[in-house]
């Protein structure tokens, strides 16, 4: 495919030698000799040139008018200005709008040619980022949390929403292997900033000493073998999205500087001297509940309120079994693909034990045993053997009653459903803890999140 050059000189002669001489170098070159015929051609006619290469003064206006206006309106492409005689306050203001080069004329041709190669090339790798992040946009979609179940639906609903309003924060709660960096990227992906940057970090995998340089940067000599300048997450999310995962794991110090650099959206490196100003929309995300730990004393009420703006609670996999419909058959294309099975059936069998398993990893230990399951089948049927479920954590007879009262006897004789089970004893639970969501949480091992959907679910009064 031949590259557009757009050319804008109001001299005859200079715009024709220019026009031979890229041709000549396997250029399509197009002409213009006014501001008004090259806003025609750009904003008009949808001209989409590689390169621009413009006089500074042209006979109605200055091309940085037309360039600032060509990058309000999104139009990509690199430009080279030519001109007869620059001045500093302009090739500030061509540099601020990102021009690549600010020549004076006469320029050696040579020079032009290395100028216009470069330009050339920069525009091409602008055009490679920006497809990469419309084909990343539409991997994820809303549509991409797979699940046809309410709290599935609910969900993407929300999801929607905020894509449409530009929230600065937002909480995602859930356990692990729910699928929080899934939501994570499907935020990013669908609001206003899916064009700019998506950075991640975990917040417990990385150890304490290294973390406030991860998340701050520092300059060089700031400690033992800060050898060079480090630019920290936030500013290389700047105009993007900061993913912070496992948040709770942070130390109350940490706390406290990312508290401050999220209310003052002002970063200092350490070591530093000044600060630098960042535009960043923060996801939070952890398995546990922020909210219990905030009444524990430690994690910050403050930057947990800072950062809940809007809290998105990921469902388990128990909670939303009949969402396996769908996400057995994505993951068995999924694995048959990258191993080059033909596993198209799934015993009767199978599909019970998925059914009634516990899943404690929720859709990441789905997926896992899926994975296994397909790379060990005999034929084109996945069964029971490969899966290794185990025994479900979710089959575990409640205890007996004691002595104070504090047991339950479900009857196992099919008279009551399994979710008629749950609700009896998540009412049991509140009961004991005195309506004490928090507590009765901690005693269920669940989120308090959780435990309040589950209550809503069943019709249950805290």
């Amino acid at each position: 495919m031949t590259d557009t050059l757009l050319v804008i000189e109001d001299e005859d002669l200079l715009a024709d030698e220019l026009g031979r001489h890229f041709r000549n170098n396997g250029w399509e070159v197009v002409r213009a000799a006014t501001i008004s015929s090259a806003a025609e051609l750009m904003f008009e006619r949808n001209l989409e040139p590689l390169v621009v290469l413009s006089d500074m003064s042209l006979p109605d206006g200055n091309a940085l008018d037309l360039l600032e206006r060509a990058r309000d309106e999104a139009i990509e492409g690199e430009w080279v200005l030519l001109t007869a005689y620059g001045t500093i306050p302009d090739s500030v203001r061509a540099l601020r709008l990102g021009a690549v080069e600010f020549l004076e004329k006469p320029c050696p041709i040579e020079r032009l040619d290395l100028v216009m190669a470069s330009a050339a090339r920069s525009a091409r790798a602008q055009l490679r980022l920006r497809h990469q992040a419309r084909s990343d946009n539409r991997r994820y979609s809303p549509d991409a949390f797979v699940g046809s179940s309410r709290a599935s639906q609910e969900l993407r609903d929300m999801i929607r929403r905020l894509a449409r309003v530009p929230f600065t924060a937002c909480v995602l709660a859930g356990e692990t292997g729910t699928g929080k960096g899934l939501a994570a990227r499907i935020l990013h992906s669908t609001c206003k900033r899916s064009a700019g940057p998506m950075v991640e970090i975990n917040c417990a995998a990385i150890p304490r000493e290294l973390l406030e340089s991860e998340l701050l940067g520092h300059e060089a000599g700031a400690f033992t073998g800060a050898k060079g300048r480090h630019r920290g997450v936030f500013e290389q999310a700047h105009q993007g999205t900061l993913f912070l995962d496992e948040i709770g794991e942070l130390s109350p110090d940490l706390q406290a500087k990312l508290l401050k650099v999220i209310e003052e959206q002002r970063v200092r490196r350490l070591g530093g001297e000044r600060e630098v100003a960042v535009d960043v929309q923060v996801i939070a995300a952890s398995n546990q509940d922020l909210e219990s730990l905030v009444e524990a004393g430690t994690f910050r009420g403050d930057l947990y309120h800072r950062l809940s703006v809007f809290v998105l609670e990921i469902p388990p996999l128990r909670d939303r079994v009949e969402d396996l419909d769908e996400l057995v058959p994505l993951f068995l294309g999924e694995f048959n693909a990258i191993a080059g099975q033909r596993v198209r059936r799934v015993t009767g069998e199978a599909w019970s034990a998925m059914r009634r398993h516990h899943w404690p990893g929720n859709v990441r230990e789905l997926r896992n045993a899926i994975e296994r399951g397909v790379l060990l089948a005999d034929g084109d049927t996945l069964g029971l053997r490969w899966l290794h479920l185990g025994v479900s954590r979710g089959g575990a007879r409640p205890s007996p009653p004691t002595g104070d009262g504090r047991g339950l006897v479900l009857p196992l004789d099919g008279s009551m459903t399994l979710d008629e089970m749950d609700g009896r004893i998540i009412e049991e639970v509140l009961r004991l803890a005195d309506g004490n969501v928090s507590a009765a949480a901690r005693t269920l091992g669940v989120t308090r999140q959780t435990l309040r959907y589950r209550i809503e679910k069943f019709g249950l009064h805290s």
